[in-house]
């Protein structure tokens, strides 16, 4: 549950139509049946004092960052346009496992997994199956065999940026579902966060962080950053990871086609 005093700390910026927070990582964005409080939509909506608010896009449960909701249906509705036409620009920060050693795009199709235990997994399918899905992984900074990573996608299909990471022998830090053994998260349904799950994971959450997002390509002058959340920066300071040298930058926040939103 929300507490009221929390959801002041969370805004990014908030004017007549718009209501930006850096969502933290263990917060859902859909309303549920536990009242305002038990979601970052009702939170908001009591906070704003508005009958309804619109959630633009959402980010999973356990990613933190951007969020941007409209407090009218024609903001909504300009908003969810411009990111059907790909003129929203989304960049995140990972925490992978491993060392990547230099930036690496993935182009590679997503479908369903069918063997997996955990029925809502995607996995990278073969060529004309699944849906069309790119990501860009650069290194930031590494240490201790992980690596911080800026990503920018240029789709939106679910799981994207986690999926690709296992893909590419990267899994994120903390992910249930993409890491170690997908087990991990029924296990987690079972019961709760556990030591040896703990062992496993390193992190009670997927180390995934929504970092900017960028209107500017929709002709809306909004730039909305988030810094890493606490966290995750106390993750990167506990294991050393420390600045790549001679990396090139990460490319700016890609328009995103969001047929399938979340992270």
């Amino acid at each position: 549950m929300i507490a009221p005093e929390e959801v002041p700390s969370w805004i990014v910026f908030e004017d007549d139509r718009l209501l930006v927070v850096n969502k933290p990582g263990d917060v859902v964005c859909h309303p549920s049946k536990a009242g305002p409080w038990s979601s970052l939509v009702g939170a908001l909506r009591e906070y704003a004092r508005l009958p309804t608010v619109h959630l633009v896009f959402r980010l999973d449960r356990e990613t933190s960052g951007i969020v941007v909701m409209a407090k009218d249906a024609r903001m909504a509705s300009r908003l969810q346009i411009a990111m059907q036409e790909r003129k929203v620009g989304k960049r995140y920060a990972a925490i992978l496992t491993g060392n990547l050693a230099a930036p690496v795009t993935v182009d590679a199709p997503l479908g369903d997994d069918v063997s997996s235990p955990v029925f809502m997994k995607s996995a990278v399918v073969a060529p004309g199956e699944g849906q069309r899905a790119v990501t860009h992984f650069t290194p930031e900074a590494r240490g201790g065999g992980f690596t911080l990573a800026s990503i920018v996608t240029e789709t939106g299909r679910k799981h994207q940026i986690r999926a690709h990471a296992q893909w590419l022998g990267h899994s994120l830090v903390g992910d249930k579902i993409y890491g170690p053994d997908a087990r991990c998260y029924l296990d987690f349904i079972d019961h709760g966060w556990t030591e040896a799950l703990a062992a496993r994971l390193l992190l009670p959450r997927q180390a995934l962080h929504c970092a900017e997002i960028d209107f500017r390509p929709a002709k809306l002058e909004h730039v909305f950053t988030a810094p890493l959340a606490a966290d995750l920066r106390a993750f990167i300071a506990a294991r050393n990871i420390a600045s790549v040298i001679n990396v090139p930058p990460a490319p700016p926040a890609a328009p995103v086609q969001t047929d399938r939103p979340g992270a």
